[in-house]
């Protein structure tokens, strides 16, 4: 276990958890297995399928982070990472696999920090590409709450641009 890591993404995160544990551990084996340091800016990103504890862990320990745009959030409720390096291109899904036993909290926790990367998780390299890295956009006023929106969150409604909060979805509930 990096104690380091630990402490790090303890601090970041606020209390220890198996969930923090599962972040840091991925983190160390995306150092392992690809080689790979905190991003400086954007060239490094983390495309998680959770938004559970052990994202605090990637965002405090690889600054992968929403702000900068390096850490994308696809929403399949999976412990699972993706992590690639636009430098050179390369991508690695990390998947935790279901745990061995009945283990209480605190167990499980331990059994995470210390047990090998390859016993924790499924490590694939994967061919897929960055995503394009973050675009700033215009500001524009929502026209009913007066509230601005990034143009591209802007929706059209009875001739107004209206913000997402404003927009009154249409749809026929079919299909």
């Amino acid at each position: 276990m990096n104690q380091a890591y630990w402490e790090r993404a303890q601090a970041f995160h606020g209390h220890a958890c198996p969930g923090l544990a599962v972040g840091v551990k991925v983190c160390e084996a995306v150092v392992e297995k690809m080689g790979l340091n905190p991003a400086l800016d954007e060239e490094l990103v983390c495309i998680t399928e959770n938004d559970a504890c052990g994202v605090d862990a990637i965002q405090s320990l690889m600054s992968c982070t929403f702000g900068k745009g390096n850490l994308i959030y696809k929403n399949t409720g999976k412990h699972a990472y993706t992590f690639i390096n636009r430098t050179n291109g390369k991508a690695m899904r990390f998947y935790l696999k279901t745990k061995k036993g009945r283990m209480d909290r605190v167990a499980y926790q331990d059994y995470l920090l210390n047990a090998p990367i390859d016993e924790l998780f499924d490590c694939q390299e994967v061919d897929t590409k960055a995503p394009e890295q973050a675009r700033i956009f215009s500001s524009v006023s929502c026209e009913i709450c007066g509230e601005t929106a990034p143009e591209h969150k802007i929706r059209l409604q009875e001739g107004k641009k209206v913000c997402l909060d404003c927009f009154k979805e249409y749809s026929r509930g079919w299909g």
